[in-house]
């Protein structure tokens, strides 16, 4: 009994630093000594047990017309609508959280699962139940970084796996070949061969799109140089869905960048049972709309900034 009295005073502490002090998990993880994926498991379990209950007094009616106005005019499944977040740099987290929490309520036994990668895929995590699914397979529909800093953004599919006791299927290469024709050759490896061939039949696949700001994944992480950038947007790039970089009509641009691309094409999920898009904030807009018009997704989850130009533009 000693013991979990310990256990719940860690979690109780875990939990203040986080919610009422405002403290970041890598804070939280280096006051503590505690791994920072045990304090995501904590705050995720604190939340399930009811050790911490959030009250909002904002009033979501707003968010959920946004909702109900995005599936009918949009033809989607289902819409999730967060508010705006007062600040950027936890817009993610706002929409990680969101779209964890669907996902984690729609897995099945015996799913094939596509995953991305970026910033808001990989704050969904905490949101998701460590659990055993039967028969599960979680397939990496790109490559991976090979320079990284504090979190790899590109380890989420494999963690999903983790947590559902699954078989992962890992695109073990650079997300981005030298050259095309290195490119060809890794996609002719039985390994890579084996995803291209899952991802064409998919019961979910889950992805986000990445717009070209000095604030997105490509320029923060130092994927592409400015030089490329500037020259995909010259050539009408918007941002990118699977790293595929695609123009404001939500088509796959006619760029060397898109040659050296290791990943699934996006066009190739259009027999995927139930597609998944999880994008947003201001800088976003025009590449979350891009991506609507390329992957035609059942599900899109996004902020109330995106939400409201996307209706209004809908209804012109």
């Amino acid at each position: 009994m000693a013991e979990l009295g310990l256990v719940e005073d860690l979690n109780i502490q875990v939990s203040w630093l986080y919610y009422m002090e405002g403290k970041t998990q890598e804070d939280i993880s280096k006051a503590l000594g505690l791994s920072r994926s045990k304090v995501l498991r904590i705050l995720a379990s604190s939340r399930q047990n009811s050790t911490v209950q959030i009250s909002i007094a904002t009033d979501f009616s707003r968010c959920v017309e946004l909702e109900r106005s995005l599936e009918n005019s949009m033809g989607l499944e289902r819409a999730v609508v967060i508010p705006n977040s007062p600040n950027s740099e936890t817009e993610y987290d706002d929409l990680g959280v969101a779209l964890g929490s669907y996902v984690n309520g729609i897995l099945e036994d015996k799913m094939s699962i596509g995953l991305g990668w970026g910033r808001t895929l990989s704050t969904s995590l905490a949101e998701i139940e460590y659990r055993e699914q039967k028969d599960l397979k979680v397939i990496s529909m790109l490559g991976g970084l090979t320079r990284v800093n504090r979190q790899n953004l590109s380890e989420f599919a494999w963690r999903v796996a983790d947590r559902l006791s699954a078989q992962g299927y890992l695109m073990a290469v650079p997300v981005l070949a030298p050259d095309i024709r290195t490119r060809d050759a890794l996609f002719s490896h039985a390994g890579i061969n084996e995803i291209v061939e899952a991802s064409k039949s998919l019961d979910l696949a889950v992805v986000t799109a990445g717009d070209l700001s000095p604030y997105s994944t490509v320029s923060q992480l130092s994927i592409l140089e400015r030089e490329d950038i500037a020259s995909l947007q010259a050539a009408g790039a918007v941002g990118h869905v699977l790293f595929h970089f695609i123009d404001a009509n939500g088509r796959v641009i006619d760029h060397p960048i898109n040659d050296r691309v290791m990943a699934i094409d996006p066009r190739e999920l259009g027999a995927t049972r139930k597609i998944v898009l999880a994008s947003g904030g201001w800088r976003k807009y025009d590449v979350v709309r891009a991506a609507v018009k390329l992957l035609k997704p059942h599900v899109l989850v996004t902020d109330e900034s995106v939400a409201e130009r996307l209706v209004a533009e809908a209804k012109q």
